[in-house]
């Protein structure tokens, strides 16, 4: 049998094999889904950290809003991860209907991001208004009161945290409902003391608890602030990296159209 003619087969040896830029663009985007997975695992860390460590503050804001917000985090985080294996499993294959799939995921979760940010910055200040009205109640109708200790664990803990006292500040606490119905000389918790001692709240000088510091409430608000400048900076950069990945898996997919595999 006569074998074809040498140009033919090298011609045909050139088509089965990947050029140069598609080589290239399968590990651009191998190293972009690397980057995404990471980006994924911040966020899934930060909303685990947050569940974990901060579920006592999120029991004293008296809103779905921050606990929904804390799970959507590690939804996403699961998601992101989850979309960087498929992609590199699309990416290392080579399979075409696989980049489609990671393409409409990558778009979709960039749309979100754009839909959640907007109406977080739309809907912030009356959160912020929610929460000042929530956190003052919770301090002066739940604390101390019957089947409430995880309240008054987490008041404890956020005056002793941020070094502060009552919600706008001291004063709060002489229209509590344990302060009424106890009948005490105790003016503030015991956890509103810089050296916190069994009813070292009696006394509401400077030198004894944190009078001039101010209330909870401001600093709860810097604290979550901070976390949302955090989540925010994070969002930016998963969403640049989301469109050099949408990007380069349009150009990928464009090379294996080309190039008979």
């Amino acid at each position: 049998v006569a074998r074809p003619p040498l140009k033919i087969r090298m011609e045909a040896q050139r088509e089965r094999n990947p050029t140069c830029g598609t080589i290239c663009l399968k590990y651009l985007l191998f190293l972009f889904n690397i980057l995404f997975w990471l980006a994924g695992g911040v966020v899934l860390g930060v909303g685990v950290w947050t569940l974990v460590e901060k579920s006592d503050y999120i029991s004293l804001l008296n809103s779905s809003f921050y606990s929904a917000s804390v799970h959507i985090l590690i939804a996403a985080g699961i998601i992101v991860i989850a979309t960087g294996i498929i992609g590199c499993c699309a990416t290392l294959k080579e399979m075409k209907s696989l980049l489609i799939v990671y393409l409409i995921l990558l778009l979709s979760i960039f749309l979100l991001e754009i839909i959640a940010g907007v109406l977080a910055y739309i809907n912030y200040q009356e959160l912020d208004d929610e929460l000042r009205q929530n956190l003052k109640g919770t301090m002066q109708l739940k604390y101390q009161q019957p089947g409430e200790e995880s309240v008054t664990q987490a008041v404890d803990k956020l005056q002793q945290q941020f070094k502060c006292c009552g919600s706008g500040n001291f004063s709060d606490w002489r229209d509590s409902v344990w302060i009424r119905a106890k009948n005490t000389t105790q003016i503030v918790p015991d956890s509103c003391c810089k050296t916190p001692s069994g009813l070292c709240g009696r006394r509401d000088h400077p030198s004894n608890i944190y009078k001039v510091e101010g209330g909870c409430i401001k600093k709860l608000e810097e604290f979550i602030l901070s976390q949302l400048y955090i989540l925010w900076a994070v969002g930016i950069g998963i969403a640049f990296l989301q469109l050099v990945g949408m990007m380069v898996t349009c150009c990928l997919y464009q090379n294996l159209k080309e190039d008979p595999y």
